[in-house]
């Protein structure tokens, strides 16, 4: 009978120290070990000399007359530091990697005095005072009672440390905490069991016990990745991450979440495994808005899991405003479960808000100030036609006058007559050039003046639009003793759709960022080139002043910036740009040299 009983703790004890083996070679043929892989790599070869020590002690103690407690010297160098491993198994576990500090050399004190105790016990026999196999017929000394108190802490601790783990993740790794919680709780409740004398327990059953741990972490390592430190991390990442996101499985229950998500909403309560409409249910205000859109969507994820869908709402109760995606969490054709992520937009929705509101600002200064260039260039413009008008009106004044007292002259002949009638004539055709001119000023004015508040899509030649530029371009270039060279390479008869004053804008815009380009310096010359590659006008704005800078021309229309410091918004080209873009559905391109000029050339298609 006791033959048949060591056969069956033999085969009992090969089993795990085959699967001990196995995982100690697997172990160590990892190429890159982490802490993780390394403290289990110990706990291994503990267990392996364990089950060597009691292999030993059933096949030799009785064949060879030798005592057993003699086996149970080396059998507790495993004993006795098993528990300490597994405790740091546990903080590197929960904490994906941990330094040693000098205080942790402590945990080793006791096992070291159990071993110096139990290998002294035939002198004082403080450890057992009556050693059996099966421990209901031992008689243990004072001693065993500190070590058994010390290592079941150590294993309890550790044990607390996984399972509170595994609880917090359990949406990660639900698995793996079932599997977590029958290797780790086995061994401690049987020998607990087996103290308390509800079971027998033999030497053997303790590591026997331990079978089913390497079972389950053998499995959660190689099916589950148990050893993979990357999710260990991941769950402190999520809660670090400025975005919220909820996970709801199949059946809609609330199955993962991270900290951001709660602090959002302001939840205290735990809401894992909750229904998700029951937290729909007691929200308020405008979160039930919120969670109600997202139920919503919910049905079209189940009908095509692949799409995700986007929401932007804004929160009353909360004041924020928030950007919500719902995505299907599949495997193969399977939807596993919703992700909704929630992204806290409020600060960048308030900051758009203020820099369209400068942008208006901006927007409206450089409407006054092209209003104030427009005043300037009529003021100049009508100056001298009006002057001239006044001019002709004395002379036609002087010629009626002498004409009035020429009627009853005899000595005016009818010669005299027609002289006097062509000068009245000579002076009137003067009136009408001038008139005609300023005709042409105020409508050019006045086009200019509306496009500042709206546009319209007309079309327009050529010549009428640097008829234009010329009309409001004269006064500044007079001003600045710059020169206008227009170059006409290609018909000015050809035809742009598009709203004229807009342009004329625009190119004036360019002109008056030449002339400024000279830093005051005269005599100098612009040239605007006009000229047709395929369907395409070209209009070349060139100068030969200071250049613009590599830093300024890299993001010239993508933002508002200026070389002009204090004196310039930026605002001139970034319209330009749009104005060109958006109602001409053409390009501006720039090229630029510090210090040799510049040249904007505004590409405008054409039919």
């Amino acid at each position: 009978m006791e033959t048949k009983e060591n056969v069956f703790n033999l085969i009992l004890l090969l089993i795990p120290l085959l699967l001990t083996c196995f995982m100690i070679i697997s172990l160590a043929n990892v190429k890159r070990k982490n802490q993780l892989h390394k403290v289990f790599l110990i706990v291994f070869m503990l267990l392996f000399f364990w089950f060597i020590g009691l292999i030993a002690q059933i096949l030799l103690s009785a064949r060879f007359n030798i005592n057993p407690i003699y086996f149970e010297y080396f059998i507790y160098i495993s004993a006795c530091f098993t528990p300490v491993v597994v405790y740091f198994l546990a903080k590197i576990f929960t904490h994906t990697k941990i330094t040693l500090k000098r205080a942790d050399c402590l945990l080793f004190v006791v096992p070291i005095i159990s071993l110096l105790v139990l290998w002294t016990n035939d002198f004082h026999h403080l450890f057992y005072k009556q050693y059996n196999i099966s421990m209901e017929y031992s008689e243990f000394g004072p001693y065993m009672l500190v070590h058994s108190v010390y290592s079941y802490t150590l294993v309890f601790l550790a044990c607390f440390m996984l399972i509170k783990y595994s609880i917090k993740n359990s949406g990660f790794f639900s698995k793996q905490s079932l599997l977590i919680f029958v290797g780790a709780l086995t061994p401690l409740l049987v020998n607990i069991a087996g103290y308390a004398g509800l079971v027998s327990l033999s030497v053997y059953s303790t590591p026997i016990c331990f079978t089913i741990s390497i079972l389950c972490f053998a499995i959660a390592a190689f099916k589950l990745q148990f050893l993979n430190t990357t999710p260990i991390a991941l769950q402190k990442i999520v809660d670090k991450i400025s975005d919220g996101y909820i996970i709801v499985n199949e059946y809609d229950r609330i199955i993962d979440f991270n900290k951001t998500f709660l602090s959002m909403f302001n939840i205290t309560d735990t809401i894992r495994n909750e229904n998700f409409y029951n937290l729909i249910s007691h929200a308020s205000g405008d979160s039930n808005k919120i969670f109600t859109t997202i139920k919503e969507t919910f049905n079209k994820i189940k009908k095509s899991p692949n799409q995700t869908l986007s929401l932007e709402r804004y929160d009353h109760k909360l004041n924020k405003y928030f950007s919500i995606e719902v995505s299907g969490i599949t495997s193969g054709k399977n939807l596993l479960g919703i992700l909704i992520l929630f992204k806290d937009t409020t600060q960048h929705v308030l900051d758009l808000k203020t820099i369209n509101d400068k942008q208006e600002t901006l927007m409206e200064k450089e409407r006054l100030a092209s209003l104030g260039q427009l005043i300037g260039g009529i003021a100049h413009n009508l100056k001298t036609p009006i002057m001239s008008i006044a001019g002709a009106a004395e002379g036609l004044t002087d010629l009626i006058q002498e004409y009035d007292s020429s009627i009853d002259d005899p000595e005016v002949t009818s010669q005299d007559h027609h002289d006097i009638a062509k000068d009245m004539s000579t002076w009137v055709a003067k009136i009408k050039t001038h008139t005609e001119y300023m005709s042409d000023v105020i409508t050019a004015v006045k086009g200019q003046a509306v496009t500042l508040s709206n546009e319209q899509d007309v079309n327009f030649t050529v010549s009428e639009l640097l008829k234009r530029v010329n009309i409001l371009m004269k006064h500044e270039l007079k001003n600045a003793i710059i020169y206008l060279n227009i170059k006409m390479l290609t018909d000015e008869n050809i035809i742009i759709d598009g709203d004229v004053n807009s342009l004329v804008q625009v190119i004036n815009n360019m002109i008056s960022n030449s002339i400024q380009s000279y830093n005051g310096k005269t005599e100098e010359n612009i040239d605007l080139i006009v000229e047709k590659n395929n369907n395409t006008l070209i209009l070349s704005i060139k100068d030969y002043g200071c250049g613009i800078p590599q830093k300024v021309k890299d993001k010239l229309f993508k933002e508002m910036v200026t070389t002009k410091g204090k004196n310039g918004t930026g605002l001139g080209l970034y319209m330009s740009y749009s104005t060109i873009k958006a109602h001409f559905n053409g390009d501006i391109i720039v090229e630029s040299e510090e210090g040799k000029g510049t040249t904007f050339k505004i590409l405008i298609p054409i039919k």
